[in-house]
């Protein structure tokens, strides 16, 4: 048998496996996973997950609030960021990431694709870039984690402009890596 035709017939049956990996019924009453009788279509058991937001309280929401200069509203945690609304002389939107496997030049090349004016910065000795946006009150830094991946701060003035974002993001990005170290 030829090579191609050996990575062929491997193809398709890891393709016949997974797709009947899907099927949880038996009896020929197969059932797409998720469709589980006993257990609730989108029920999550959080209680295994316990620290699933611990890169949300590296830096507490009272430092928040003090670097921005405001009150922090709830948290709010989607996926991979942490979100927080700050409320002070205007609403700012304040936004967290730690991708434990990001690195510095894929996070750069992203946000210059995404339309993103970056410029190259040292915080707390560190080196980092800051993320503009023409038209927008909003700025990012993005730093080298100190165990591993990249940390990346986001702040945005909703209407108007208040304060400097860049001052913002690079405040908390110092609490974040000085709370981390």
């Amino acid at each position: 048998m030829n090579h191609l035709r050996r990575i062929g017939v491997a193809v398709v049956a890891i393709a016949a496996v997974f797709s009947l990996a899907g099927c949880n019924g038996g009896d020929n009453n197969p059932l797409p996973r998720g469709n589980d009788p006993v257990r609730p279509k989108g029920h999550v058991d959080t209680d295994k997950y316990d620290k699933v937001t611990l890169e949300c309280q590296i830096v507490s929401p009272a430092e928040i609030g003090k670097a921005i200069g405001g009150a922090v509203g709830s948290p709010d945690f989607n996926g991979a960021i942490c979100r927080w609304t700050v409320y002070g002389a205007m609403r700012m939107t304040v936004t967290f990431n730690w991708f434990e496997w990001g690195s510095m030049s894929v996070e750069q090349r992203t946000a210059k694709k995404l339309g993103y004016e970056t410029e190259n910065v040292k915080v707390n000795g560190s080196s980092a870039f800051t993320q503009t946006k023409a038209g927008r009150n909003i700025c990012g830094v993005t730093a080298k984690a100190p165990s591993r991946g990249i940390y990346t701060w986001f702040v945005e003035a909703e209407g108007g402009s208040s304060g400097d974002t860049c001052q913002s993001a690079t405040k908390l990005m110092e609490l974040v890596l000085k709370n981390s170290a």
